[in-house]
């Protein structure tokens, strides 16, 4: 409600006057005839939109002798005034939804120039919600607000109530022009009545409406069941006699052999028993109603047309054109925002997948306990949150500890499982299956089975709006930026470290680098530790937007093995074209099937499976000795 003061601030003649010679409308007013008296009473001043607003919040009363006040709390005021009065019970003025409607209205207009911006801004979201042309004039007339931000969205309104409520037909055309291919949901809501049709059906084309399009009865657009009905709506035809209805009805009308004047024995013949009917209706026995052959004739004799709602046909078409570029660049938006949907799902992918990517590209293991590692990440995060309530050093201090707790677990596993099986693929493949199982159930007896909640900072809440179609999630968004800054880490701890050149020297011939004095098992030990840290910390960006629960990483474990395989084994941007390639086919799909995301996932698997067919070492494949390993 728009802020005004409650009480009067000095004696208001004029608006005394008004009251006194229209007091049965202000006790009783009716919509349809208050609405020049609201406009008189917010004409007088302060006091008189003091009056309206107590009006509209129903604080308006009506006293024994006659006095119209104003309550607040337990004071009350005259509102013409302002005296201040005692000791009345009034009787309190209840104005119906319609006439409060207006009431808002006429406040708004004047407090568009409010020097308070706060009412500033509830006089515009009330235009906005329900402008009305005198909304348009006050708009006109109102001084340049000095707030930018409310000087732009005046004048977005003033346009849009230019194209639904100026009179001069150019004005709204230019108002149309000035709009084209605007997405706004409001510019679109503006369009919507100014391209609604409705169906007509005339012995003629009517020459005084604005027509879209004639219809043909029997086409696709227009069935004759559908033309008649029409027809009946307006009172161009009888209601349409059934031959069920008609065969009961003459039965009931036989008198001497006879039906209306037509024998019984002639009544097998359709036309015969048309007659019939006719002379019943012609006795006024029955009921008017047409037969087949009269309602066929009734369709054939009238045109059928969709007239649109505003009468200009000038303004239709370049309503008509406007909507045209707003649509071709709604579906622009919606791809740029199914893109970033795209973008987001391939950055929580690559985090995901880049662990085992380190993995397998070094020691050859497909570890199936990669899932798991991400989902201690997400509990160890929730762990990390339970002990510091503060979200933001929560989540700071969340990252680097399921880093080095999965870093533990991933050395833990390379030491007392992964090395007693190297080379032997198939045993190290049950192996860590096992383990994924027996970790899965871990969490749980810590846990337990409901989801725990990994809450993010709030900063990290709602949403990057770009306009009214293109958005991203906030977390989504912080995720894909920590994805460049993992890609960019491990790219410099690869290329510019000692590490990194020892992993690539043990990835490209194992017996060579021993040989350089480099040990294979160390180097091992640490890439499968450095893999699984980072699936820790994967397990926490996940663990921001998903349910963290003992199954959290199965949920993403298919995703990262079909990630690392179609991007290519062993290639860290194999790894990154492949996340980009999965999430947008996920996104495509699920556009296309929205409703059936197990349908979504089923496709996808085909495709992988037709990709691998034609290119069956990735996107990028490795080159070199690494790649016949």
């Amino acid at each position: 409600m728009l802020l005004v003061s409650a009480l009067p601030a000095q004696a208001n003649p004029e608006l005394e006057a008004l009251i006194a010679t229209n007091m049965d409308q202000i006790e009783r007013p009716s919509r349809r005839t208050v609405g020049p008296l609201i406009k008189q009473i917010a004409a007088t001043g302060p006091e008189g939109k003091a009056m309206l607003a107590a009006w509209t919040d129903r604080r308006l009363g009506l006293t024994d002798d006659g006095r119209v006040v104003i309550v607040a709390g337990d004071d009350m005021a005259d509102a013409a005034t302002g005296e201040a009065v005692a000791g009345a019970d009034p009787k309190m003025l209840r104005p119906n939804s319609g006439v409060r409607g207006l009431i808002d209205s006429a406040l708004v207009a004047g407090q568009i120039s409010d020097p308070d911006r706060k009412i500033r801004v509830q006089a515009l979201d009330s235009i906005a919600r329900s402008g009305s042309e005198e909304h348009l004039a006050a708009l006109r007339n109102a001084p340049p607000d000095p707030d930018p931000a409310l000087q732009a969205r005046k004048e977005r309104l003033e346009t849009l109530l230019t194209i639904q409520y100026d009179g001069d037909p150019q004005a709204r055309i230019a108002a149309l022009k000035e709009m084209s291919g605007d997405v706004g949901l409001d510019f679109r809501a503006v369009l919507n009545p100014l391209l609604a049709t409705r169906r007509v059906a005339a012995t003629e084309a009517p020459g005084d409406a604005n027509i879209a399009r004639e219809l043909k009865p029997g086409s696709d657009e227009l069935s004759r069941d559908a033309a008649y009905e029409l027809l009946k709506s307006q009172e161009l035809a009888q209601p349409r006699l059934t031959l069920a209805a008609q065969r009961d009805i003459l039965i009931a009308n036989i008198a001497d052999g006879r039906v209306g004047g037509i024998p019984v024995t002639d009544l097998g013949d359709p036309q015969a028993r048309d007659r019939a009917y006719e002379a019943l209706e012609a006795a006024g026995t029955v009921t008017p109603a047409a037969t087949e052959a009269e309602a066929q004739e009734a369709i054939d004799r009238h045109r059928y047309y969709e007239i649109y709602a505003e009468p200009n046909p000038d303004v239709t078409e370049a309503a008509k054109s406007a909507q045209t570029r707003a649509q071709v660049r709604l579906a622009a938006m919606k791809g740029i925002d199914l893109g970033l949907d795209a973008l987001s799902f391939a950055s929580i992918y690559f985090l995901a997948a880049i662990g085992l990517a380190v993995t397998f590209g070094v020691m050859r293991v497909i570890n199936m306990a990669h899932g798991e590692f991400i989902m201690m990440g997400a509990y160890t995060g929730y762990v990390v949150q339970t002990l510091i309530p503060d979200r933001t050093l929560s989540l700071i201090v969340a990252l680097p500890a399921a880093f080095a707790v999965t870093f533990a677990a991933g050395v833990a596993l390379e030491r007392l499982v992964i090395r007693h099986l190297a080379k032997r693929p198939l045993e190290t493949l049950l192996a860590t299956f096992g383990v994924s199982i027996a970790l899965q159930q871990i969490a749980k007896n810590v846990f337990g089975t409901q989801a725990r909640p990994l809450t993010a900072p709030e900063w990290l809440e709602g949403a990057i709006t770009f306009n009214d179609v293109i958005s991203i999630s906030t977390i989504r968004a912080a995720i894909f930026v920590l994805a460049l800054l993992f890609l960019g880490l491990f790219l410099f701890i690869m290329k510019r470290t000692r590490l990194g050149l020892e992993v690539r020297a043990v990835t490209q011939n194992p017996g060579m680098a021993a040989s350089m004095g480099i040990n294979p098992d160390r180097i091992a030990m640490l890439t499968f530790g450095l893999g699984s840290g980072i699936a820790g910390i994967a397990g926490v960006a996940i663990g921001l937007f998903a349910k963290v629960t003992s199954e959290l990483g199965q949920d993403y474990i298919v995703q990262s093995f079909m990630t690392v395989v179609v991007g290519g084994v062993g290639n860290i941007w194999g790894t990154l074209a492949g996340a980009g390639l999965i999430g947008a086919l996920s996104k495509i799909i699920e556009s296309l099937n929205p409703s059936n995301t197990l349908a979504a996932q089923t496709f996808m698997i085909l495709f992988i499976i037709i990709f691998i067919q034609f290119r069956p070492r990735g996107i990028i494949p490795q080159k070199g000795r690494a790649a016949e390993a």
